[in-house]
């Protein structure tokens, strides 16, 4: 993985802490999830509708609307830094906003069939949304990101470095996803609440 200026990666999931030793219960989305999988499933905006959005809205509900979800949209962190893009998710605190809301808590980025190209897309974003956060006066020592493939899942996370978790999480394992994602949203909370 390539690192900006003052960006350093590592990878490893001790610093990453994202490993849960439970697994969530079967979620309500298991049913969108198993119509999916009769579907082709094939391009990035059917893999992000039809298997990462049904995750995200479990979580989002398992969690009283604590985030609220942001598909496609841009996040232009700093122009001349080139952090502008459009991002396949953001989850932030819920304000009842249709702008985006501050804080970000979390990426979600959904490539075809690369995971690689996912996790440096998803950590240039990280890099601007902790700025579009600090701009609003917000700071979260961690913030998470997510690439997926749809099938498979991995994890980063932002500090004074960058992270990837060397673990990969499964669809077919949905309550050990849940679980992980879950692990973000209770961090996130304890930092905002």
């Amino acid at each position: 993985m390539t690192s900006r200026p003052g960006l350093e990666s590592k990878t490893g999931s001790d610093n990453c802490s994202l490993e849960t030793t439970k697994s969530s219960q079967v979620p309500n989305s298991q049913k969108p999830l198993s119509l999916a999988r009769e579907l082709p499933v094939r391009s990035e905006k059917a893999k992000s509708e039809l298997l990462v959005l049904p995750i995200l809205l479990e979580l989002r509900s398992r969690n009283n609307k604590f985030f609220t979800i942001y598909s496609g949209d841009i996040l232009n962190a700093d122009k001349e830094k080139g952090l502008i893009g459009e991002c396949d998710f953001l989850l932030a605190k819920d304000t009842g906003s249709f702008s985006i809301n501050y804080p970000i808590i979390q990426l979600v980025e959904a490539k075809r069939n690369d995971i690689e190209e996912g996790l440096r897309q998803c950590a240039a974003q990280l890099v601007g949304a902790r700025l579009f956060n600090e701009k609003k006066g917000v700071i979260i020592p961690k913030l998470y990101g997510c690439a997926t493939t749809g099938d498979d899942w991995q994890f980063l996370v932002l500090e004074d470095d960058l992270t990837i978790d060397n673990q990969k999480y499964y669809l077919n394992d949905i309550g050990r996803l849940l679980a992980v994602f879950q692990t973000i949203v209770d961090y996130c909370k304890q930092q905002l609440l």
